[in-house]
């Protein structure tokens, strides 16, 4: 079952691309691809990495709260791993399913709360995307074109997304009620950096006019990845700007490059939990330095 759902996975991904890549001016790709301005590649690497970190902040406050005090060191180092796991290695056990293994493994401490702590940390992580998405969208391009009800709407959603997330906490995770507040506010901090890593991109590739919608796809694009469909969003992410863009008249070609450039920041950043396996596989003191 694994590997047909491996399988599924690269077939999709390998579709999707063939798609797009059909429906841009390939000329044009390479083109953005290869003038794409160096310094804002630079600062938009070290922005994903820094949003990075502060997720695996974030998911630290949820393994405490769960009753597992760990480093900060060694935290980092298995997130940057399990980056690795998503990525690299999508038809096994995932970075997130690695973690709670590890951790399971090294502590004893039951699978059942640290799953909690990991899949709330990916829950906060997509309320703050829905928030900012939400925001963003109102007034937008979008939001003009579709009709001023779905700014209100919009609006409306960002308004309610984090009493819903408080009241699901009460209701299904309790014991992680009290870093509510502090968890979300590291969510909010965690997407800020990946929208100013989304910026710089664009940066890159001097596009000067429909920054808000670039941004507001990106959010969208990223909360349509988090679905297990593809390898690592690959092929969602360039599907989600061909058709946004060209719904607003834009150039899709330049939001397929942004996505490829996305993707290579991700797998370069990913990449390195490579050479942090070694680490994190031995078996760590309560506190590591």
């Amino acid at each position: 079952m694994k590997k047909f759902k491996l399988l599924l996975k690269i077939s999709l991904t390998i579709a999707a691309l063939w798609f797009v890549l059909r429906k841009v001016d390939i000329g044009q790709l390479k083109f953005s691809l290869q003038s794409a301005d160096a310094f804002w590649l630079f600062a938009a690497f070290i922005l994903f990495n820094l949003s990075k970190i502060a997720s695996a902040f974030r998911l630290n406050i949820y393994f405490e709260a769960a009753g597992l005090k760990l480093s900060q060191g060694y935290n980092l180092i298995l997130y940057y791993v399990g980056m690795f796991y998503n990525l690299f290695l999508p038809g096994g056990i995932g970075g997130d399913g690695y973690k709670i293994y590890l951790l399971n493994r090294h502590y004893k401490h039951g699978v059942k709360p640290l799953f909690q702590a990991v899949l709330l940390d990916r829950l906060s992580g997509l309320a703050a995307l829905a928030f900012y998405a939400s925001l963003l969208f109102a007034f937008s391009d979008y939001a003009n074109l579709l009709g001023s009800w779905t700014a209100w709407i919009s609006l409306g959603l960002a308004v309610t997304v984090f009493p819903i997330a408080y009241i699901a906490t009460k209701w299904l995770f309790g014991i992680f009620l009290k870093v509510f507040n502090t968890t979300m506010l590291w969510g909010l901090g965690v997407q800020l950096l990946q929208l100013l890593c989304a910026w710089a991109i664009v940066k890159s590739l001097a596009i000067d006019h429909a920054m808000l919608e670039y941004l507001t796809l990106f959010l969208v694009s990223s909360v349509v990845a988090v679905l297990p469909l593809t390898i690592g969003g690959v092929g969602v992410r360039e599907l989600t700007f061909l058709y946004g863009l060209g719904y607003i008249g834009e150039e899709p070609s330049l939001g397929v490059t942004f996505s490829f450039l996305f993707f290579m920041i991700t797998a370069l950043s990913s990449l390195m939990g490579l050479f942090l396996l070694n680490r994190v596989t031995q078996t760590p003191n309560k506190e590591v330095p």
